[in-house]
């Protein structure tokens, strides 16, 4: 149940916080006071886009914040979404809209939009103005038929969802196989040779790193022998004026004078090392130089090897690992079209047993939402009757589809006759938006006692009727509110005059600005309101009379309801 509504800085609302009780709950108030802004508040925070046109001129952000009490029941549902109970099962829900965002918590824990719609789903349910028009599109007859049937039927849509999904993959796969021979052939063909391109040029794992680093070598060989000749000379023992004739002649020169100081032995270790340093280096240079291959016929090989590698390269994979990965995927898609007669063969067996569960399984649904069929024509023809059609006929007509889906093959259309003597009729081509707005109310009430949602809100529900049969209206909502909280938007005296709370919509200016507040009234205060309703220019004594009956009989027939 809605304990309490609070809102601030919500387009004309500056700050709203309104308590709500049990039963029916009417608000009332001009035309274009914010009925609609309250309502939409509560959108805001069942997870509605949120626009930041809707914060309050002069203000940073605007906030909803809705406080629940909530069933053991409930409270079980919700901890699948980890939302655990406050104190005497209070769940608050807020959320707040600022400059390019919104946040949403629950129980001061922050939530993502979708946790938001799936908790707010099970606390409340708004029937908006339009909403009756969704009974035009036959697809949601038969979500209303397995609301219904729930229990009956939860297990078997649960099977028929599961075992659909494997259908669907299978026939996914047996669509991969819709190639014809000739196709199959050149697919064979073609990666046979692939794979036979690449085993041939035997790749080894890094060899294109060697075999670039072995070309580049070679193309630089002259090069390279060159300079490395100019340092050899440079470093040599055997030519005057080299580095080595030099160091040679600075070790004869330290050994002639080693013995003369201590200091000096030391310079002589390390010149030792220079020497040995320099002839080492000679000698790798040496060796370097007369290793280098200027064999043309090697030169070819080797820039041949690379020219194989760089093609492959391009048509396979940036480096030899993916080169060799390729080919292992081709290798498998060869085996998959050698092996596709026998595969698909067992794909279609499966799908064909899939097929028999599936028709089976739908059977079984099919079976049982006729049942329910039965059982919520009769309410809904009782609950109609209820609200003034008179010798009303009312029909779930249950016809099989060409195909299978995930719920079942069954097409629901809801059928009515709303004059005497007439034959039903698809609802779509008989029901004027009066008579929708009560089948949908007629609907509802039904659908209320199937679930444990405890807060329903109708938003003008009362829309294109008058007389008796908004009284019947307003009665039906009456006998609703006696097992759950129900707040309704309404324009009408008949069904104000049945509220057991009734609040007034009011929108005031100034200079400055224009604010909606809201106001619970009191009984006096509620007759006055519905004087107003009923077309009061002004409270007169007869009014006043009239609009007290009204709320006195009003009281009556609640009394006598159950």
């Amino acid at each position: 149940m809605l304990l309490n509504l609070h809102v601030k800085n919500l387009a004309l609302i500056e700050e709203v916080d309104v308590d709500f009780e049990k039963g029916l709950i009417v608000l009332t108030g001009e035309t274009g006071a914010g009925k609609s802004l309250i309502l939409g508040s509560v959108n805001i925070a069942l997870g509605n886009k949120a626009s930041k046109d809707m914060i309050r001129k002069g203000t940073d952000y605007s906030l909803v914040e809705l406080t629940f009490s909530v069933s053991e029941n409930c409270a079980k549902q919700l901890k699948k979404y980890d939302i655990y109970m406050e104190e005497d099962n209070i769940v608050t829900v807020t959320r707040k809209i600022s400059e390019g965002r919104s946040i949403s918590k629950i129980n001061g824990e922050t939530v993502n939009i979708k946790t938001l719609k799936n908790v707010m789903s099970l606390l409340i349910d708004i029937h908006g103005q339009h909403d009756h028009q969704s009974l035009l599109y036959t697809k949601n007859h038969l979500d209303i038929l397995d609301k219904f049937a729930k229990d009956s039927i939860s297990e078997l849509k649960e099977q028929i969802k599961e075992e659909y999904s494997k259908y669907t993959k299978l026939i996914k796969k047996l669509e991969e196989f819709n190639i014809d021979e000739g196709q199959k052939a050149r697919e064979i063909e073609f990666a046979e040779y692939e794979v036979n391109e690449i085993e041939s040029a035997n790749l080894k794992p890094e060899e294109d790193v060697q075999v670039e680093e072995e070309f580049k070598k070679l193309s630089n060989s002259k090069e390279i022998v060159s300079a490395l000749s100019e340092i050899y000379n440079a470093l040599s023992y055997e030519t005057a004026g080299g580095l080595g004739d030099i160091i040679n002649k600075a070790v004869m020169d330290i050994n002639s004078i080693k013995g003369m100081d201590e200091k000096i032995s030391q310079f002589q270790t390390e010149l030792y090392d220079i020497d040995n340093l320099c002839r080492e280096l000679t000698s790798q240079i040496y060796d370097y130089n007369s290793g280098m291959d200027f064999n043309p016929e090697y030169v070819r090989e080797v820039e041949e090897r690379l020219d194989v590698i760089n093609h492959l390269k391009l048509k396979y994979g940036n480096s030899i690992e993916e080169i060799l990965r390729y080919k292992e995927e081709k290798e498998e898609y060869l085996e998959k079209l050698n092996n596709m007669t026998d595969e698909m063969e067992s794909v279609k067996n499966q799908i064909s047993e899939l097929e028999g569960t599936l028709n089976n399984l739908c059977t079984k649904l099919s079976e049982q939402r006729k049942k329910a069929a039965k059982e919520l024509e009769v309410l809904v023809k009782q609950a109609l009757v209820d609200l003034n059609f008179i010798a009303v006929e009312f029909e779930i007509q249950i016809t099989r589809k060409e195909s299978i889906g995930e719920n079942g093959f069954d097409n629901v259309e809801f059928m009515i006759s709303t004059n005497p003597g007439e034959s039903v009729k698809p609802l779509v081509k008989v029901a004027s938006g009066g008579e929708l707005s009560r089948i949908m109310l007629a609907i509802k009430s039904i659908l209320a006692t199937e679930d444990d949602i405890d807060t329903l809100i109708f938003d003008e529900i009362d829309t294109g009727i008058s007389g008796q049969t908004a009284m019947k209206v307003a009665e039906k909502m009456a006998k609703i509110s006696r097992n759950h909280q129900v707040i309704c938007i309404s324009h009408l005296s008949q069904i104000a005059a049945m509220a057991d709370s009734h609040y007034l919509i009011k929108k005031t200016a100034d200079e400055n600005s224009t604010t909606t507040s809201i106001k619970k009234l009191t009984r006096q205060q509620s007759i006055e309101e519905l004087l107003r309703i009923n077309g009061g220019s002004g409270i007169t004594e007869a009014g006043l009379i009239h609009a007290t009956e009204m709320k006195d009989m009003a009281d009556r027939t609640k009394s006598n309801l159950f």
